[in-house]
C-alpha cells in the first residue's frame, strides 16, 4: 500500500533514471547497494567505504572537493567510522556495559551525559508526535531507544563528515540512509526505494540534494517492534519507510506506524516535514 509520495525536499526522477542507492527489497536483505562508479575527476574526489558494528552494516559514499586531497577524505571517512563504532558500544541496549543499558539498570541518570540526555529526549519526543505509537519506555526490559537509533548514529557520522569539509554524501544502513549535496554525476542522489513487501512492483525512484529515508521492519531484531499499549510484538505491517528532513525522526515515525498499521494514518501526514512512502501490509 503506497500511502503518500514524499513532498519533503525531495521529488520522483524519471522512471528511466539510473539509480545511485538502492533501499528495501529490492536489495535481497542485503545493505542498501551503492551503484555507483566512483569516477574521479579535477575537481572531486569520490570514495566509497563499508563497515560492519555488532549491531548494523553501513555504506558510506563521499564526494569530496579535490582540495580536501586523498589524506583529508581518508580521515573524514575514519572520523566518521569512529563515531558509529562509538555509538555501538557506547549507546546500543544490546552491550551490557553501554550507557543504555546502565540506564535500564538504574546506575546512572539520563542527564549524567548529554548524548544519553539528547537521545531520551527524542524518544520523549517522537512519544508525544506519534499519539503513544512510539513509546521507548514500553518494550520488555525497561527504555530501548532502538526504534531511532540507528537513525541518530548515522546522522551523527553525517555531521563528522560536514565538519571535516564534506558536503555531498550518503550514509546508509540497511533500508535507512542520509544524503546531501550531489552524487558523483553532478546532480541529486537518485534513490529506488523498493517496496516493502517487494514482488513485481516498480521501486518508487527519488532525487534528493538532503534528507533522510527510513525503514522499520525490513531488518533488525525478530520481534523488535511492540504495541506500545500491549507490550505484544506487532505484525501488522510488513514494513513502514518514511522519508523526511532527520532520519532518528523519519525512523521513529517509521517505527510507530509499524507498530500502529493502519491506525497510524490518524497522524499521517506530519506537519513537520515527514510525510509514508511506503506501509507494505502482511
Amino acid at each position: 500500500m503506497l500511502i503518500q509520495r514524499a513532498r519533503t525536499g525531495l521529488r520522483e526522477a524519471p522512471a528511466n533514471d539510473r539509480p545511485d542507492l538502492r533501499l528495501g527489497a529490492g536489495t535481497g536483505g542485503r545493505p542498501a547497494e551503492s551503484l555507483i562508479p566512483l569516477p574521479n575527476s579535477a575537481d572531486r574526489i569520490v570514495a566509497r567505504h563499508s563497515l560492519q558494528t555488532s549491531t548494523a552494516q553501513y555504506l558510506l559514499v563521499l564526494n569530496a572537493p579535490a582540495d580536501l586531497g586523498r589524506r583529508g577524505t581518508g580521515e573524514a571517512i575514519a572520523d566518521a567510522v569512529a563515531e558509529l563504532r562509538a555509538i555501538d558500544v557506547t549507546y546500543s541496549p544490546l552491550h551490557p556495559d553501554s550507557l543504555v543499558s546502565r540506564l535500564r539498570r538504574g546506575e546512572i541518570s539520563a542527564d549524567s551525559y548529554p548524548p544519553l540526555a539528547d537521545i531520551v529526549a527524542r524518544c520523549a519526543a517522537m512519544r508525544a508526535a506519534t499519539d503513544g505509537w512510539f513509546d521507548a519506555w514500553a518494550v520488555p526490559g525497561g527504555f530501548d531507544p532502538g526504534g531511532l537509533l540507528g537513525g541518530w548514529a548515522v546522522e551523527r557520522a553525517a555531521s563528522r563528515l560536514r565538519a571535516a569539509g564534506v558536503q555531498d554524501y550518503a550514509v546508509v544502513s540497511g533500508a535507512d540512509l542520509v544524503v546531501r549535496g550531489h552524487a558523483p554525476h553532478g546532480g541529486p542522489w537518485r534513490v529506488a526505494v523498493h517496496h516493502p513487501t517487494g514482488g513485481r512492483r516498480s521501486p518508487m525512484l527519488l532525487e534528493m540534494t538532503a534528507g533522510a529515508v527510513g525503514t522499520s521492519g525490513v531488518a533488525g531484531r525478530r520481534n523488535h517492534v511492540v504495541d506500545p499499549h500491549t507490550g505484544e510484538p506487532v505484525a501488522r505491517l510488513s514494513a513502514a519507510t518514511v522519508a523526511g528532513p532527520d532520519l532518528a525522526v523519519a525512523d521513529g515515525y517509521a517505527t510507530a506506524l509499524f507498530a500502529a498499521g493502519p491506525a497510524g494514518l490518524d497522524w499521517f501526514p506530519t506537519a513537520d516535514g515527514y510525510r509514508a512512502l511506503f506501509a507494505g501490509p502482511r
